[in-house]
């Protein structure tokens, strides 16, 4: 029922509901965008810094809830946040995968390509 509701609120306020994938609202202006990505009793709010501080108390006054900062996992994918942009990876992932097909002992060989540090700039 939460879903409903919430699915009401965000279509009001000039989201569109993905058909492909009815988790996702996204909301578009001239030079702007928004995100709500919703999974389970998770969401996850993609937008500028000012539009974040909006949205999010909209939705504080309309429905409980809580804030618990930068999303660091969801999904199986690990995101790292800075000041220039976000990094996402799947280490853990990739670390059960070759756990579970016995290949985790297995000594790693080169890569023949480059990998450009986080610290490169």
């Amino acid at each position: 029922m939460w879903y409903n509701r919430l699915s009401e609120y965000l279509t009001s306020q000039g989201y569109v509901n993905n058909k492909l994938c009815p988790c996702v609202f996204i909301k578009k202006s001239h030079s702007r965008f928004a995100i709500v990505a919703i999974y389970v009793d998770d969401m996850n709010l993609i937008e500028t810094p000012e539009e974040l501080a909006r949205t999010a108390a909209h939705l504080k006054s309309k429905f409980e809830m809580k804030d618990v900062s930068k999303t660091r996992y969801c999904l199986g994918l690990e995101i790292e946040h800075y000041s220039d942009g976000i990094l996402v990876y799947q280490s853990s992932y990739t670390q059960k995968v070759l756990h579970h097909f016995n290949e985790d002992k297995v000594k790693p060989s080169s890569t023949p390509m480059v990998v450009r540090s986080l610290d490169a700039k």
